[in-house]
């Protein structure tokens, strides 16, 4: 990987850490998104327009089937990350959903596509393994058997966490090929699928406009920095995918496990800070080695 491509990495992962913070403070649902995804569009419709005028008429069927699915997956992704958050603490849904992408990739590849592991890839897994224990509580949850409701939110996190991972690995291979294979401006592919996600959410959130515009009065501001700050944070992934391979980039995108962990215990107050962090960087380390082994 080249260090043009691991320092766009570094910075996406800070960057995305932070609207993840944002995010999970607003407590939101699909509604928090549907105010995203509009202040998404309103706030980049000038570099959107602008880069958008010469490539945009030569697209295609398969180019505008690629945005199609990317906005889908995206909104999906997002509403579950938004729902977990709701449920469980940042600090276990955050890890498990950036950690099972990777993760179940390469195990499909290994189980179904008969490709083989190195030492290196077996290690990756018993790091993974070991991450996940260690962000569910450790031990200490092991001795927590008699909170049953600690438990239970701890095991919602866990859910939502795999599910939202689910969606990941599934968004990043669509929009992977499109700007690997299909040579689309990445920022567009972000762009342009936004306006597929303001539609897949306007029925929602304009079903109880009153209830709609209570939130907004009170979720505006967060959504409008989620919608600032997040597309540059992912537009970055898209630039590196196309200076590095997309098995190594997917994986080294973890490094924002790291920055969750630490700030999320730090500004939201969540427990077992030093637990979770240990737990984020075996993620992070045990998927780069599934991804180099």
């Amino acid at each position: 990987m080249s260090l043009t491509a691991f320092l766009l990495i570094v910075l996406a992962g800070l960057i995305h850490a932070g609207w993840n913070i944002v995010a999970k403070k607003a407590g939101g649902d699909a509604r928090f998104a549907f105010f995203t995804a509009v202040w998404m569009m309103l706030v980049w419709a000038p570099l959107g327009g602008w880069l958008g005028r010469a490539e945009v008429p030569r697209w295609g069927a398969t180019e505008w089937a690629f945005v199609a699915a990317s906005g889908v997956l995206h909104v999906v992704y997002y509403v579950v990350l938004l729902r977990g958050y709701r449920k469980a603490d940042l600090t276990v849904v955050y890890p498990l959903a950036r950690g099972t992408g990777p993760l179940l990739s390469s195990l499909v590849a290994i189980v179904f596509l008969g490709e083989r592991i190195s030492a290196l890839g077996m290690a990756g897994v018993v790091g993974v393994v070991l991450g996940v224990f260690l962000i569910a509580g450790g031990p200490g949850l092991l001795r927590a058997a008699h909170d049953p409701a600690a438990r239970q939110r701890v095991h919602k996190g866990m859910f939502y966490g795999v599910v939202t991972g689910l969606f990941i690995a599934a968004y990043t291979v669509v929009d992977g090929y499109a700007v690997k294979v299909l040579l689309m401006s990445p920022i567009l592919v972000d762009y342009m699928g936004n306006f597929f996600r303001v539609a897949l959410l306007a029925p929602n959130a304009l079903r109880d406009r009153a209830a709609t515009l209570r939130l907004w009065r009170t979720q505006w501001r967060h959504a409008l920095v989620v919608a600032t700050i997040s597309p540059v944070a992912y537009v970055l992934v898209l630039y590196a995918m196309r200076e590095a391979p997309l098995s190594h980039v997917a994986p080294a995108r973890e490094v924002s496990m790291l920055f969750a962990a630490l700030l999320g215990g730090h500004l939201l107050g969540e427990g077992d800070r030093l637990a979770r962090l240990l737990g984020a960087a075996c993620i992070a380390g045990g998927v780069i080695a599934l991804a180099l082994g």
